[in-house]
């Protein structure tokens, strides 16, 4: 093979090197383009999202409330319950009392 041999065959692997190349850019290129149905089908999905989101955070702030007042009500009705049973526990002493008292009133007379 003599110099303008090489210098032809060489050429021709880098045109075809650069053509090969070349047919790959154009098809990522073309099954890689975003149109423009998609932009706005994915705009709407990010409204859609965002509106989601910010859904979500008002029934997270919701339950926090609604969780704190609950637990609030919590403790009143625990207060309420310890100060009944003081009262009963309090009355049941009183009745014991009353009914020894009582007890002693008939043994005496």
């Amino acid at each position: 093979m003599n110099r303008t041999e090489f210098i032809i065959a060489a050429s021709l692997v880098l045109l075809v090197a650069f053509a090969a190349g070349w047919f790959a850019y154009w098809l990522v290129n073309r099954f890689t383009r975003v149109t423009q149905a998609e932009m706005g089908e994915l705009e709407s999905m990010a409204r859609a999202l965002h509106e989601a989101e910010e859904v979500r955070d008002q029934a997270i702030a919701f339950l926090q409330e609604r969780e704190a007042e609950l637990a609030s009500q919590l403790l009143q009705a625990e207060a309420e319950l310890r100060a009944a049973m003081e009262g009963l526990r309090d009355a049941r002493r009183e009745n014991e009392e009353l009914r020894t008292a009582l007890e002693r009133a008939r043994h005496r007379g």
